[in-house]
């Protein structure tokens, strides 16, 4: 295991992320404690130092045997968690992004996870009715007080994103260093802005959702009657089964499988980008961490980014399609001006 920066901080964190939804069984997807506890020394065995948790995952279980495994490390540990969902039904004020629902958010998380502080602290996804100077000025506080040391944003427009790291910036206030989307060779089209937004504020980017629901894996390519069967992710359609296709193919050629192959191509992504692994089993996570021995040459990466290539639309595909005529326009015009 490598680490990487989180974003515009000094921390150093493993080059994948333990993802700690299976953490529990009550939202149908998890497992028991037992289980959960050996994937997580599994994940520490290998030197991974990095897991996420948010207070919904399996209605506060997830928390709470972290809480429990993290018992005498938890100083050698990146723990980030994440508020927005509620956890109290009929409550309006229970969920959204407002400062009332993040203090006792953390409140609550702090306690599950048996804790006193959290090393970063996600929104969880963007709440339209929060105003955000008053989403930031609240993480700035959360900072202030020790009970967060940094901030992070998940799920959310890059324009908002964008707004709100400029006006901490200008205010003085915490700004996020991280930022958590949905990625994967069959959903690109956080590359149209948000990860580019990324790249300019320096951000850490956690992706989830990387094999797609499976759909990766090349398990529904052995189907024939898989295209338009619903996954997690929605319906299955040719497309996704064609960038499969290829993944299956490179991975056959490095004798890797296609978990493996579609985890190392986000490696290589252009991005500070840091995956989000999740598994319910040992094997599963050592499917996963086997990423890290898959190299994919030049060749094989134009491949795979060709299959799944995607419009990025306008103004991207005008820029990019006159963009040579365009510098040259630029080029004339100055000299004209100039001369």
């Amino acid at each position: 295991m490598k680490y990487r920066l989180l974003g515009r901080s000094g921390v150093k964190v493993s080059e994948l992320a333990l993802g700690a939804m299976t953490f529990g069984t009550e939202m149908g997807i998890g497992v028991e404690k037992g289980e959960s506890r050996k994937v997580y020394d599994r994940f520490r065995e290998e030197g991974g130092n990095f897991i996420d948790t948010a207070n919904v995952y399996n209605k506060g279980t997830s928390e709470t045997f972290l809480g429990e495994f993290m018992a005498g490390e938890r100083e050698r540990l990146v723990l980030a968690t994440k508020y927005t969902g509620g956890m109290r039904s009929k409550d309006m004020n229970a969920s959204g992004n407002s400062r009332k629902n993040m203090m006792e958010s953390v409140h609550a998380s702090l306690k599950r996870l048996n804790t006193d502080y959290i090393d970063l602290y996600w929104v969880h996804a963007r709440d339209p009715l929060t105003p955000v100077d008053e989403m930031m000025r609240a993480f700035d506080d959360l900072v202030t007080q020790g009970k967060v040391l940094y901030v992070g944003v998940s799920d959310t427009p890059a324009w908002v994103v964008a707004q709100a790291n400029t006006m901490a910036e200008l205010r003085g206030w915490s700004r996020f260093v991280g930022l958590q989307i949905r990625y994967s060779l069959i959903d690109r089209t956080v590359e149209r802005e948000l990860l580019p937004m990324s790249r300019a504020f320096d951000l850490a980017v956690t992706p989830w959702g990387i094999v797609s629901s499976g759909i990766l894996s090349g398990k529904y390519n052995l189907d024939e009657k898989a295209t338009g069967r619903a996954s997690a992710r929605g319906p299955i359609d040719e497309r996704s089964l064609q960038i499969s296709a290829k993944v299956m193919e490179v991975a056959e050629a490095v004798g890797a499988t296609p978990t493996q192959v579609a985890i190392s191509w986000l490696l290589r992504g252009p991005a500070n980008i840091i995956p989000l692994v999740g598994a319910r089993t040992v094997e599963q996570l050592d499917e996963n961490l086997g990423c890290l021995d898959v190299h994919l040459d030049d060749e094989q990466m134009q491949h795979l980014n060709e299959v799944s290539a995607i419009s990025h639309g306008f103004p991207h595909d005008m820029l990019s399609q006159s963009g040579s005529s365009r510098a040259k326009q630029i080029i004339n015009h100055r000299e004209w001006f100039s001369g």
